[in-house]
């Protein structure tokens, strides 16, 4: 009897927003992240930890890019977490007074004040400020396969004709993972599953097993997969190949049908911080400034958004759909086990942003997806390699899972000016690299900044944040900043003269990828 097996893979990824200097520490920039942590990153950690003690068998696929990594591990953003927190508390303290005679929304005020709390317990005394440090010790344990992705999220197609910049990000993103979690990654997570041909040489010449694909870029092949999405192939230099199911963001996501859009879920775009008069919330937003989310939210996502969240509606709904995700899935295994001979497999991949953030319930839908799976066994794509090298070969077809699968708008007319300075500072940087190829001290450093602000710049981020209308002109100007710096740089080093106050201002304002070394983006031999 053949095997069925479910691949569960959740991708978390940040750009890098930073802000360290006193007038921006609560900005509404900061408080993405801060918000990730929350409603994401922490009671993930939560959750996997709660079901390995209690003995479930389990394993899920997770992807922490680089730039999320270095800002949960930053000393600095961590305090600032816990600060963020603290001002929430003392937030959720007068929301409680302020609701006294309302029993309903009182009752959910109550509740966001309590997971504030417990937040800081489990961030602070719990995990030590570490969260790397628990998902690490979930991949030794063999719950969790973390896979690599590019150095800042970069998207690879618009690169694949400058081969060392492509093997710059893929270098830096596996000397990443081997920082953070110390080891070496079998998997390599493509940035919006962004692939167009010949990214498959760079990233096995790194060593790397294997990768997954939008569906299209596997069924539209010049070869067509005997076994479509259901068995792994191979690119013509014994990459492995995952295909994604299609429908699972579909069926998570879709705005009509998508299990996080029904009415009893809690509505996430409404936060009491934006209907409070700027008096009742002067404590906890300082005057003239941007306000930013609180996370006291206590309305459900029912159409008027007049109807007050009743969390155990809510719960016993995210069961049920947790239950009508695996019913479905599993149907479709079955029904491919009864035309392919052998196992079968299905690989779901979820944005990290669906269990918490977009999604208030998403971890306990998470957990009951796990919790209740009886038809077929969760794995990791490394384990269903088997014969590699006698798997089919096939040449893939240029895909992405951004847009309506090409990545078109990471490249349209809202933020297309942006590759020109990215693709000539690349040009740039290689230039660099074969000119000073072993240089130290100051050059070096001034290099290795050069390096930096390039792979801040290339951050796939950036373009996304503006085609969405997310903080653009914060985003401009980020973006802006660092092919200035690039510039001068550049400019230094043409001149032989550099400040060095501007330097190490801007090394202690960019402190990621302490490792970073500019030879990387030389010419491979």
């Amino acid at each position: 009897m053949s095997n069925k097996n479910l691949v569960l893979v959740i991708c978390g990824h940040q750009g890098y927003i930073r802000h360290i200097d006193e007038d921006r520490d609560y900005g509404p920039e900061n408080d993405i992240l801060f918000s990730a942590i929350s409603q994401t990153y922490l009671p993930l950690v939560n959750l996997l930890n709660k079901l390995k003690d209690d003995g479930i068998s389990f394993k899920i696929s997770l992807v922490l890019s680089p730039i999320l990594c270095s800002l949960l591990s930053d000393a600095i953003i961590q305090e600032q977490y816990i600060q963020w927190l603290d001002r929430r508390i003392a937030f959720g303290e007068k929301e409680v007074l302020r609701l006294k005679g309302d029993s309903l929304l009182l009752k959910n005020a109550e509740a966001c004040l309590e997971k504030a709390k417990q937040d800081k317990i489990d961030f602070e005394e719990c995990y030590n400020r570490n969260l790397l440090r628990e998902f690490s010790r979930l991949a030794k344990s063999g719950n969790v396969e973390l896979l690599a992705t590019a150095g800042s999220y970069a998207f690879l197609p618009h690169y694949s004709d400058m081969t060392e910049v492509l093997n710059a990000q893929i270098e830096t993103g596996i000397y990443s993972h081997k920082y953070f979690f110390g080891s070496a990654p079998e998997g390599f997570w493509l940035p919006y599953m962004g692939y167009s041909d010949g990214i498959e040489k760079n990233l096995r010449s790194y060593g790397i097993n294997y990768t997954i694909l939008d569906s299209h870029g596997i069924l539209f092949s010049k070869e067509t997969p005997d076994f479509g999405i259901f068995k792994p192939v191979r690119s013509n230099n014994s990459l492995v190949l995952f295909a994604r199911d299609e429908e699972t963001p579909s069926d998570i996501e879709n705005p009509e049908f998508g299990y996080m859009n029904n009415p009893v879920y809690k509505a996430q775009n409404r936060d009491v911080c934006f209907e409070l008069s700027s008096s009742e919330i002067m404590d906890f937003i300082p005057e003239n400034k941007a306000r930013a989310n609180s996370l006291y939210r206590y309305w459900a996502r029912e159409k008027e958004n007049s109807v007050v969240y009743d969390k155990s509606v809510a719960l016993e709904q995210a069961k049920k759909d947790a239950i009508s995700f695996l019913t479905a899935k599993n149907n479709k295994l079955n029904e491919a086990a009864k035309l392919i001979e052998g196992d079968v497999s299905l690989v779901c991949t979820l944005d990290a942003s669906v269990l918490g953030q977009d999604w208030a319930e998403g971890i306990y839908w998470l957990e009951n997806v796990i919790r209740e799976n009886k038809e077929s066994s969760f794995v990791s794509c490394s384990s269903l390699i088997v014969n590699q090298f006698k798997l089919p070969k096939i040449t893939p077809y240029v895909s992405a899972n951004s847009g309506t699968g090409y990545g078109e708008d990471l490249l349209d007319s809202s933020n297309s000016w942006m590759i020109r300075y990215t693709r000539k500072m690349g040009e740039r940087m290689v230039d660099l690299a074969e000119r000073f190829p072993s240089d130290t001290g100051l050059k070096a450093r001034l290099l290795n900044l050069g390096a930096k602000e390039l792979m801040l710049a290339q951050s796939a981020e950036w373009p996304k944040m503006i085609h969405d209308g997310n903080f653009p002109e914060y985003v401009e100007d980020y973006f802006k900043s660092c092919v200035l710096a690039f510039t001068a740089v550049f400019d230094s080093l043409g001149s032989n003269t550099v400040s060095t106050e501007w330097l190490t201002s801007l090394e202690k304002k960019h402190c990621l990828f302490p490792w970073m070394n500019y030879r990387i983006f030389s010419k491979k031999i």
